[in-house]
Parts: structure tokens; sequence; C-alpha cells
């Protein structure tokens, strides 16, 4: 039973909400203020960009963010307005270097009713007091007092109930505010209203304006006086004296910034991404017009934030925030705007799918993130990060090597770099620099083939025409061996007793290394030419091997011979791409042979020492080039390094093979470099530079985005045919607003489209999986559509498509006509469960006299409002339904019908459901809950565990973000990954009871000493909170809060760990096994 839950937040809210500047962390420091979410981030302006000096979790989500000055200050305070009414104000205290809470208190009503169209919060332009408008038809007022504190707060009665925007207007001897609204036609008007707080009410403003723009929605106060008013054709300057009116090509418009204090220029963005300069022109204080000009694109805004000396902020809700530059001439796109710094947002995740490539146990998450011209496919995956310690411009890298000076040298000395018409040698000078230094018995004028370290304190060289031994301490060559006449090198490995050559002519030469002589021991000729070699020690002697491994060009094998004899033991083909690296290694006792192919695949086999037999042979892609195989040791521990387009660092934990890739994406040639200042490094040759990194065994989140340019709205992989298929749809803006959707086929190593089918007008796709059917072959993918009709409220007419993966094309294969949307699509014992709005509809593939297939309707279950989600586990069914919770039916093979068991009997409007196991369901819902139900025998759904994540998810999916040990307590916990509107990605991992207990324990501790920011409540923040009822989170733990207690002071730690009766290293270590879930 899995009905305790450890809830964890993964990867951050990304997505930008509001943003502000201002002097907040000191009176001459210029600070940008970002909310995103429940998390505040506080830059500050440096002459290098936008540097992060804080990030804040807040115990609510952010509904308002405004910054403001009483008279009596130098710096700037924070007034932030929460969703669930409770408001604070924040001061920063530089001396501490911390966040002080100034004000506090809450604004809700017991008999209010929120309003439609979100909150707002304003503050007056004298800063006199704030308004907030949280309820129909009432305006709550918070005076502030001479020194800047908040009063009382009180509510005035508002007579307009449909309230779509509402500011304090400029030049006002009283505070007025402006308030845009909607009457019970319809129709559009503005209204001003002067306050009179002694009184609390609203005296009607000098003037007004009637029949505005049926679409204006924004209100912006203008310094000059007056307020301009925003619709989707027009935008108009009202004020007492004037009206100004200006045409514009219609978008939807929600983020303005204004430019210059006096109020004359304001930049705003509307839903196309385009980005334009609004100019009030105006004489002796008196408005005379409207100009806009286009000035570039941008991401869609949600919010701009204009710095100063043309520079300003971008944040974006669909798409990533960016940090720009106004210039005054345009560049070759006739664009005025210069991206700086992107930020990566990846919400809203529309949709998401968990991929293990490798099936390795470590998901790899591609969601459907951002809107429109924003829309993109983003893979979060995580990686081993290497951290460059130095770096040199070099171009043209063909290999790099590491030699000691002696043999019993811990530390390395010199690093030799070739290049194709010659070598150059670096080494470590005693001020611990890489310099240039001669090695005078090697060749520095051709290009290096090997170079390495052997026996005797000796160093070798090949080179096309010779291998050189060279004294590591006088330098001095010692001997030379020449490769035969019209025969040079091609392909050469060494180790420190031991050279194998290939040379043209299909020869495979060796040789060995002795004291001042190298000796040619055999000689052979195969019938093919060879591509790799590799004679890396394997067996108890680390520094002799007695097998080579060979990769040959022609027939596509790798073979293993005997050494000193060359003779073959075994031929493995490989019947694909040739082999371009071979490499021999024993990793955890383990000996495997790896061959890397030129198409980026990699096969790997263990190898039988004693009878060189290879066993479980595996394939795995890591990338789409050429992959070079190193063998390298850390922290007395072996790792192979594949390098490649997509470097990979392949590694072994109870004897299972590991592959995770590390955030480099260019890595030509690798070796080991353990030096005293760099120790346990590796040098890496990119494209044009040699660099000296630092691995760092700690996985990082790495986030890679695909752009689409169109909204992506469902993803689904396909194992066998190695491809993805999603769901999009694209924007016309030309007469009008049109969509067009499409079903594409994507490549799922490189994302490129491979195919694209377009929907039929008014098509639209809602749901896509991947199934096959008993008694056919074939992997379909199955695609369930609506036809979204101008004049019906909901579809009355979709479709169902089957499309089959032909030669990298999709090939529709049928289409069977709905009546209503598809809006989930389910494989269930072997046929297809479909939600058509209120009924849930079962499909079987059944084969004709002609031996074409059909879907054939068996049976079906009404009874829901709009069944939007389905979850399928054994013969039972969880339905999501829009209004109704959620409920779960059974299909009865005998009987051919579906029936309902039991339902949640509460009103949650479903946004995700999964089934946790066959007792246990989990829900997500509008209110930004998660709930579980349990199934009980009485016929119903009972709640079982209740919890305010504070983001809406849009999808629940089982896996793992994380490859588990098998003697990890974590890698026990069976886990859903989540992912929210605002970019965040979580994990839900179902706990045994004996941890929970420990944990929600933990938790009640904890709060007593991770304040909120705010004095706000983490109790209230977390408690299960909807339009009904609001009650206290329940069977939940707040992993957020478990893993806050890396953040207290050790003596805190201890007092922790005091008050729960553990060890402080016992908890330590508990917590730490925590965050191995994610």
């Amino acid at each position: 039973m899995r009905a305790w839950n450890y809830v964890v937040t993964a990867h951050k809210p990304t997505a930008v909400s509001h943003s502000c500047v201002g002097n907040f962390t000191a009176p001459h420091q210029l600070n940008l203020i970002v909310a995103k979410c429940n998390h505040i981030e506080i830059y500050m302006f440096t002459p290098q960009g936008l540097q992060l000096m804080l990030d804040v979790p807040l115990y609510g989500t952010i509904a308002t963010l405004e910054l403001y000055r009483s008279s009596s200050e130098t710096q700037d305070f924070l007034f932030i307005g929460m969703e669930r009414y409770r408001y604070c104000v924040l001061q920063w205290d530089g001396r501490k270097s911390e966040l002080l809470t100034r004000s506090e208190g809450d604004a809700s009503e017991f008999l209010g009713r929120p309003t439609d169209n979100g909150q707002i919060g304003i503050i007056d332009r004298h800063y006199r007091l704030i308004g907030l408008h949280l309820y129909d038809g009432l305006f709550k007022v918070i005076p502030f007092d001479n020194k800047g504190h908040l009063k009382e707060a009180l509510n005035i009665r508002l007579e307009e109930l449909v309230v779509l925007d509402i500011k304090f207007l400029y030049r006002c001897e009283n505070p007025t505010v402006v308030v845009l609204y909607q009457d019970n036609k319809d129709a559009r008007h503005v209204k001003t209203y002067e306050i009179e707080l002694e009184d609390k009410k609203f005296v009607e403003g000098s003037w007004s304006q009637n029949n505005l723009d049926h679409s204006a929605r924004l209100l912006i106060p203008v310094p000059l006086g007056g307020v301009i008013i925003v619709g989707e054709d027009t935008i108009v300057y009202c004020s007492s004296e004037t009206t100004k009116s200006l045409s514009i090509k219609q978008s939807i418009i929600r983020a303005v910034g204004r430019v210059d204090q006096c109020g004359s220029r304001y930049l705003y963005g509307d839903n196309t991404g385009a980005l334009h300069l609004l100019t009030i022109t105006h004489e002796s204080g008196r408005v005379t017009g409207l100009k806009s000009h286009f000035i570039g694109e941008i991401s869609i805004a949600s919010t701009i934030s204009y710095v100063g000396s043309g520079f300003f902020y971008v944040g974006s809700q669909f798409g990533d925030s960016q940090l720009l530059k106004l210039n005054t001439q345009a560049d070759a796109r006739g664009s005025f705007v210069e991206i700086l710094e992107q930020y990566i947002n990846i919400g809203p995740i529309v949709d998401l799918c968990v991929v293990d490539f490798e099936r390795q146990g470590q998901g790899q998450v591609i969601t459907c993130s951002g809107a429109h011209k924003d829309g993109s496919i983003r893979t979060i995956r995580n990686e081993i990060v290497i951290t460059d310690q130095a770096s040199l411009q070099l171009h043209g890298m063909k290999g790099l090597w590491s030699l000691k000076c002696s043999s019993n040298d811990p530390y390395d000395t010199f690093l030799v770099v070739t290049f194709i018409n010659e070598t150059r040698f670096l080494a470590i000078n005693k001020e611990n620099k890489l310099v240039e230094t001669p090695i005078e018995g090697f060749d520095s004028e051709t290009q290096t083939l090997v170079c390495g370290s052997a026996i005797h304190n000796q160093l070798i060289q090949v080179t096309a025409q010779s291998v050189r031994l060279v004294s590591s301490t006088s330098r001095d060559l010692l001997d030379q061996w020449f490769a035969p006449t019209g025969f040079p090198v091609n392909v050469a490995a060494a180790n420190a007793c031991q050279v194998l050559l290939a040379t043209g002519g299909f020869h495979l030469i060796y040789l060995e290394i002795t004291n001042s002589k190298l000796v040619e021991v055999k000689h052979v000729e195969l019938e093919h030419a060879i591509s790799c070699l590799d004679i890396n020690p394997i067996g108890e002697n680390l520094q002799y091997s007695s097998l080579a491994a060979v990769g040959m060009w022609t027939d596509t094998s790798v073979r293993i011979f005997s050494l000193p004899g060359i003779v073959l033991i075994r031929k493995e083909n490989l019947g694909e791409d040739v082999p371009r690296s071979v490499l021999l290694c024993t990793i955890e006792e383990v000996s495997y042979l790896f061959c890397a192919l030129g198409d980026g695949h990699l096969f790997s086999s263990v190898l039988n020492i004693n009878t060189c037999e290879l066993s479980d042979r595996s394939r795995v892609s890591l990338g789409t080039q050429p992959i070079s195989l190193y063998k390298f040791s850390s922290h007395d521990r072996t790792h192979v390094l594949a390098a490649s387009d997509r470097p990979t660092i392949i590694c072994s934990s109870d004897k299972k093979l590991l592959y995770s890739y590390v955030n480099l994406k260019e890595m030509n040639h690798v070796c080991p470099f353990n030096t005293v200042i760099f120790p346990e490094s590796i040098a890496i040759a990119k494209e044009a530079e040699l660099s000296i990194g630092a691995i760092n065994y700690s996985r990082k989140r790495h986030i890679h985005t695909i752009p689409l340019n169109e909204h992506a709205r469902r993803i689904c992989h396909q194992e066998q045919s190695q491809t993805l298929a999603l769901c999009s749809f694209k924007n016309k803006y030309m007469h009008g607003v049109s969509e067009t959707h499409f079903v594409r086929l994507l490549d799922h190593q490189t994302f490129g489209i491979l195919s694209t089918h377009t929907l039929d007008a008014f098509e639209c796709g809602c749901s896509i999986i991947s199934c096959s059917f008993p008694g056919d072959d074939n992997f379909y993918y199955c695609v369930g559509t609506a036809y979204v009709l101008p004049m019906e409220d909901e579809p009355t007419k979709g479709r169902i498509l089957l499309f089959l993966v032909k030669e990298g094309k999709l090939q529709l294969i049928k289409a069977k006509e709905t009546k209503g949307a598809v809006y989930s699509l389910k494989s269930f014992n072997g046929k297809l469960l479909a939600a058509i709005n209120q009924k849930i509809r079962l499909y079987k593939w059944v084969q004709r006299n002609d031996r074409s297939r059909v879907l054939q309707f068996e049976c079906a279950h009404d009874g829901h409002v709009l069944s939007l989600y389905t979850q399928t586990r054994g013969d039972f069914i969880l339905v999501g339904d829009m209004m109704r919770s959620l409920s779960l039916l059974i299909y009865k093979h005998e009987e051919g019908k579906i029936e309902e068991v039991a339902r949640d009997l509460n009103t949650n409007w479903m946004t995700a459901v999964e089934m946790l196991d066959d007792d246990i369901y989990i829900g997500a819902d509008n209110c930004c809950n998660l709930f579980t139900v349990f199934k009980s025998p009485y016929g119903f759904l009972e709640p079982v565990g209740e919890y305010h994540l504070g983001d809406v998810v849009n999808r629940l999916h089982h896996g793992s973000l994380v490859m588990h040990h098998a003697d990890s307590e974590t890698g026990q916990f069976p886990s859903v990954i989540f992912g929210t509107v605002n970019g965040a990605i979580g994990v839900i991992a179902s706990l045994p009871y004996d941890l929970y207990a420990f944990l929600e324990k933990l938790q009640s501790v904890l709060v007593n000493f991770v304040k909120g920011v705010g004095n706000l409540s983490h109790a209230e923040w977390r408690s299960f909170c909807n339009a009904r009822r609001t009650s206290s989170a329940r069977n939940f733990v707040d992993g957020d809060l478990i893993e806050s207690f890396f953040s207290l002071s050790p003596s805190q730690m201890v007092e922790v760990a005091c008050a729960m009766g553990v060890p402080p290293v016992e908890l330590y270590k508990q917590v730490q096994e925590l965050t191995n879930l994610h």
C-alpha cells in the first residue's frame, strides 16, 4: 500500500510571472527581482551582466510583486501578495545580508467571492496606501503610516463587479484609481474614483470613458496624467482633458514596461513575440498623439522591466526569459534588439514522457514546453559535470597523451599534443604552470599516433614512419624501430611493455619494450585493413596484455588475438558500421570488450579472460558521430570515457554498467592528466581549445532545447522504431488567427523531424500513445483528435488515427470517426481504450475477411461530465473527470462490459491522474492540490492523503530521474514524476510507514528552524485548499522542507538531531539518501 508519499521538487519553477527593478539591497545597487511561482530571485546588475544574489522559496504562490520606497528611506521595500490572500513587506538588511519581514497580514474575507480575473495589487504613486482587488465588489485598502509601516486594512465597496484592471493615477492630490470594467452587456468602460479613507468609500472622479474597444484589458498609468488603455486592436490614451487613439495590428498584449521617468515611451510585447515601442507625443504637459514602432522579436512577454541605458529584462511564462539591449541601429534582420542573456524556462509543461534509452532505470524527461511560437521540446537529464580549470586556444588537435618522468612518479609531468604535421610537448614547470618544453628524443615534426610511459623509466612515441624509445630522465633517444618501406603505420596501440602496429598492406606487427631496446616479436598479414587496435592489460599483470582487440574495416568485425603469437582466438561480427575504437577494460573485477562504431553506437560484451568467450552483449546509442574510447581512473575506480558528439562516462555499480552523459557538448580527444595543481583531472581536446577539466561525479541536471516555433501539446516515445511522435499546432495571423494542427515524427536521438501528417481543418490532436495488438506484429502510434468548430461548445466529432512507421515515415493505416473529442487513449488488455467526451469506449483490432484490419467497438461506460484522463492497471480503469474527481471502473472479460467499481464523492476539477498501486490512486486538481484515494470495499474512493503543491500539475508519469544502486534504500521506493504549468519537475515517492512517520516528525521539528519568509506559515501553505474547503495536509511529506536541513548551520543541525533523538551524522546521512530520489 502506497498511502504515504514524499513530494520533492527536482527542478524549480522557471516561468516568470512578475518582475521589478529598483534599489532593494543597497541605495546604489540596482536590482532585478523576479517572481517564479513560489520563489523570488534577487539579481544585481554588474558590468558582467545579471548576478544572482538570492533565491528565496516562499510558503505561498506569488500573485503581486511591487517595489516601493517611503520618503524617509534610501532603498526600496518589496511588497508581495499571495494567491491565498496573505501579504508581506520585505526589506534587505545589508549588514546581516538577510531578508527581514517589515510587515505582514491576511487580506482574506470569509464571505467574499474571489475575482475571476485574477488578483490585482497596486501601490499609490505617492506611497500613501496599497490597494488590493481580491474579491468581486470589494477593494481592500492598506494605508501607510508616517514611517512607511502598514496600518490596519479596510474594505471599500466597489460597484463594478467584473473588474478587468485597476491602477492608481499620477498627479492626483488624493489617492485616485482608474477602473477598467465590463458591464452586464459585455461593454467595457473606464471610471475614476477618489479614495476617502475616513469615510471608507469611493467618490467618483473627474472623468470616465464609456464603450471602449471590446478587447480592452490593460491599464497603464502615465506620469503626465491620465491612463493608457491597451486592447487587441487599439491603444487609447484617456485623461480628463483629452483622448487619443492608435490602431494596431490585432494582437494580445500582456506586458508593458516604461522606458523613461516622464512616461513618454513604453515597450510592449504581444502574443506573437513582437516588441514595439510606444511613444507619447506631448506639448506643455498635454498629450498630442501616440506612435508605435516595431523594434524586434523577443520571447512572448509576461513582464517587461526597463533597467536603463538601453538594457531591459523580459520575463516569460511561455518561453525563455531574456536580458536584452536596445540598439540605435537595426541589424540585418531589421531588429533593434540584441539578446545578451537567455534564462531557461521549461514551463508550461503541457505533456511529458519519461524515456530510459539505455534501460538503466534512469529516466530522461522529454517535455512539451512553452506555447505558440516559443513552443519547444525540452530534454531534462542528469549529467556528470566536468569543470574547466584551465584552457589554451589550440586548433587542429589530433591526439592527447600524458607522460610521467619516472615509473614511480604519482603525478604526470608531460602533456603531448599532436597535430597533422607536428607534435608539441607541454610540461608543468616549478611555478606549476603548463609551458611548452622539448623532448629531444621525440620527433616533433610529424603527427604522433600513440605516445605513453613505458617500463624502466622510458617513453614511447609511435609515428607513421617509426617507433621511438626515449629515456624519461635524460629525454635522449634510446632505440628506434622503422616501418617497412612503403608500408607506413596507420593505427597503433601501446602499453608499458608492448606496442601493436597496423601498417599498410594489412600487416599487423607486434613489438615488445625492454630496457633501452624495441624488439620485433611477430609480424602477420591479415585479409582486411585494420581500423582500430587496443592492448590495454586486463589480466593480473597490469603492465602486460596477453590479448589484443582488433577492429576491421571491410567485414566490420572485431577480433581477439593472443599475444605474443598474434593467434586469432575469436571473431565477433558486428554487421553494422565500421568499428572506430576498441577497448579492453576491467571495471569492478569484470573484464569487458568495448567496441565503438562510426555511427555513434557502442557495443559492450563481458570477456572471459581464460576462454575469450564474449557474453551479455549489449548495444547503446551514445550519439550520431564516431566514438573514441579512453580509460582513466578516478578515486581508485576505473571509468571509460566515450568522446563523441554526446560525450559519456561509463562506470559500474554492482557490476552493472552505467552510462552518464557529461555536460560538455564537444570532446574530440581525452587523456588522464593527474598533476599537483590539477589532481585526478583529464585533458580535453576540443575543436579549437585544449582544456584541463575536473570531474564532479555528483550529477547536475542538464536541459537541452529543441525549438519548434509551434505549440507542442502531446508527446509519445516508441522504442521499436526509435522515434517520438508529437501532436502540435501552429498559429497563422493572416486575416485573423487560424491554427494548423500536425502529427510529427521525430528521431529520438537527434529530434530531427522525419515525417509530418497535417490534420484536417479545425481538427486538433488531443492524445497520442504507442501500442500493439495481439496477432499483429506491428507497433502503432494511435492519435486521438477532436474537431473544434467555432459554433460548438464541446466537440461532437473526432477521430482515432492509427499510424505505422515505415522507413522513417508516418503512414496512416486506419482512421475511425468518433462522436466527440478523444481526450485520452490507453493500450488496455490488447485493446484500445478511449475517453471520448463523457464516455469510456473500448475497441478491439480485428481482421476482416479481406485480411484488412479495423477498430471494432466492443463496449462503453457512460456517466461522466468530461472524461479527460485515464490510467489502467490490470482490468481496472481510473478516470479523471473534468468536475467529478476520480472514478474506478472494471472491465469484465466474460460479460464484455465496463462497470463502475467506486467513485470519489468529492468535487475536484482534475488536471492529471495516476495509479500508484492496485488500491491507491493519485490525482492533481486545478487548485494546485495533490490527493490520494483508497479503493474502499464500500463502493467509493476514500481520500487518504491531501497536499497543496502550489502549482498546477499537467502530467503524472511513473519513472525515475536517477539510477539507483541495488543497496540504496531509496532505490526501493516506487516513484512518479510530475510536470507543472510553471515549469517545475517533481518526484512523488511512496514510503514505508516507519520512514514516513520519522520524516513527518522531522518536518514538524524543521518548521521551528526554517522560518518562512514574510512570517508565512508552512502548515497553511501545504494545507489542501479549494473553493469549498480547506484542510490540513496529511499522509504527504514536504521533501523541499526536509532537504532544507542542509541549509542549517552545524549547531542547528545538532539541535534538530537532538529533537529527533538520533545522532547528527545518522540524520545527515538519512536526509542525504533522500536526495538520491532526484
